[in-house]
């Protein structure tokens, strides 16, 4: 019987062949939740970027050599999930699409990671988040009013139009497997993920709610749900929606006039104006205590290092740091120290345990240079 405290994923073998972010991101939160991640690299600047790589084997193969494939196809007879981020097409060049894969392992859940998809007419495109996130709709709905629309990192099309959009369908997937006995293939493209996170605002779109670019309730035109100056030159973020938090908000400005009506868009410019002349009297941190447990929905707009110090932050995760990514969500098992990130080649130790020779190992491996990271920024 397997104890609660197992981490649900110990046991299963991720083998990841992808670059850049959306494929390591989705590897580590699966490591994160005990499984066993090889990432499979061919060359320098080939692997994760080390925020990512926690847990991780890195190994080295020259997928366009007959060894390279052949130590890849061992690899795979023992492994329960593949996550691959090549334009379509070509792994099937390779020799390691799904369909040649499956005949070696029928339990192998392969997920293919891309911008556009699998087919569709943009899928032979090149693109990043940016593109993504653009033909999505929702960078059309990002900014101000009538103004360029202002994008959010590289937040959206990565990591949760990709990364978890792939995680939520390999876990699907071993679930299913657990029926069926069979694996599947998962086309998970980012700009089908941005598409479902932007199903509510497809629907606002043209209405009060969410008028156009920048004007809507929660869009940055509403005055209480923006963010507003202080006098130190920080930010507070205010998101009273709900009519008793709005009355909260107003009182604890010390405004002693009614709150008014906060739907009437008519009233919005003076609620502004007022908003921010209010703010404007005193330092974030200052406001940020003075609304603490009073169900006005105040938050200090902090930069990533205070987040990273913020002692609600730092009290549900004590190994946050700059280059140490949260586990989410929080699991029963998973509560002891994250695993390491280790970024030495494993290659060698990886093909012997599969019965590759040295001669063989220095084969698979071709001409490529020792293993190194990407190098971020891209520059």
């Amino acid at each position: 019987m397997v104890s609660p405290n197992t981490p649900s994923l110990q046991g299963i073998r991720v083998l990841d062949l992808s670059r850049l972010a959306p494929g390591p991101y989705a590897s580590m939160i699966l490591g994160d939740m005990g499984a066993e991640v090889v990432v499979v690299g061919g060359g320098p600047g080939s692997l994760p970027i080390p925020a990512f790589a926690r847990g991780k084997a890195l190994i080295n193969l020259d997928l366009k050599s007959g060894l390279g494939r052949e130590a890849l196809l061992r690899l795979v007879t023992t492994s329960d999930v593949l996550i691959e981020g090549y334009r379509p097409g070509v792994t099937s060049r390779l020799g390691i699409d799904y369909d040649t894969l499956k005949k070696t392992n029928p339990r192998l859940v392969y997920c293919s990671l891309t911008g556009y998809g699998q087919d569709g007419p943009l899928s032979q495109e090149a693109g990043h988040d940016i593109n993504y996130v653009a033909l999505s709709g929702a960078l059309g709905a990002f900014g101000p009013v009538g103004d360029v629309p202002s994008f959010p990192l590289n937040l959206l099309a990565d990591f949760a139009g990709g990364s978890l959009f792939a995680v939520i369908g390999i876990l699907s997937a071993l679930y299913a497997r657990g029926h069926s006995g069979q694996g599947q293939h998962i086309d998970a493209a980012m700009v089908d993920g941005c598409l479902s996170l932007m199903a509510m605002h497809f629907a606002d779109w043209g209405k009060p709610v969410l008028q156009s670019r920048g004007d809507g309730l929660v869009a940055g035109s509403s005055p209480y749900y923006r963010c507003y100056a202080c006098s130190d030159g920080k930010f507070v973020a205010i998101g009273p929606l709900e009519r008793r938090f709005f009355e909260n908000l107003w009182n604890g400005l010390g405004f002693l006039d009614p709150a008014p009506p906060q739907f009437d868009r008519g009233a919005w410019p003076e609620m502004a104006d007022r908003f921010a002349a209010a703010f404007a009297t005193r330092p974030r941190d200052e406001w940020v205590s003075h609304f603490a447990g009073k169900d006005a929905c105040v938050s200090p707009v902090l930069d990533p290092e205070e987040a990273v110090d913020h002692p609600h932050n730092r009290g549900r995760h004590a190994t946050f740091g700059r280059e140490a990514p949260v586990r989410a969500p929080i699991m029963q098992g998973l509560e002891g120290a994250p695993r390491e990130i280790d970024l030495t080649d494993k290659t060698t130790q990886v093909l012997s345990e599969i019965g590759f020779s040295a001669e063989q190992i220095k084969a698979a491996r071709g001409g490529n240079a020792p293993i190194s990271g990407l190098a971020w920024p891209p520059f």
